[in-house]
């Protein structure tokens, strides 16, 4: 405990576990990038847009709906699919119900450059990731993140 000012610092465990944990996002999301921009025209930001939008069976989401899936500002998410549709990627369209919304869709371009690079990705997350693993860490590593994920809906919905 800081006397002053009452913060809880990290034990040895805790602190090990998050730095971990933060080096390896860091690391991972590196040697992804590296791998698409290799093997595809895609950057890493771009696929995760385009996953976000072919989760959908019509390919669209409102702005905002995919800015809150990807975890980004709104002006980030507005510059990058602002360069995505200009590269033919995705499309904006206004919002039928909300005409001050807008919903981007992705294209069939952009459909193509997903399932083009989607098999280079994949192998890589395997390699780096999956393959490292147990069964049951990546069943231990699934179910904090859902728990994590869980917690910062539940703040995100009080705040």
């Amino acid at each position: 405990m800081d006397p002053v000012g009452g913060t809880r610092w990290l034990n040895r465990r805790e602190e090990r576990a998050w730095r971990a944990l933060q080096f390896m996002q860091m690391r991972l999301e590196s040697e992804l990038a590296r791998q698409l921009a290799a093997e595809s025209g895609l950057s890493y930001p771009d696929y995760l847009v385009l996953v976000a939008l072919t989760d959908h069976p019509e390919g669209r989401l409102r702005s905002f709906e995919l800015g809150a899936a990807l975890g980004w500002e709104k002006s980030r998410l507005s510059h990058h699919v602002g360069r995505m549709a200009e590269r033919g990627l995705v499309t904006r369209e206004r919002c039928d119900a909300d005409r001050r919304g807008a919903v981007v869709a992705v294209t069939a371009r952009g459909r193509e450059e997903i399932a083009a690079a989607a098999p280079g990705h994949v192998r890589t997350v395997r390699r780096l990731f999956v393959d490292q693993l147990s069964p049951d860490q990546l069943d231990a590593i699934a179910d904090a993140a859902e728990q994590v994920l869980a917690g910062l809906d539940r703040a995100g919905r009080a705040s």
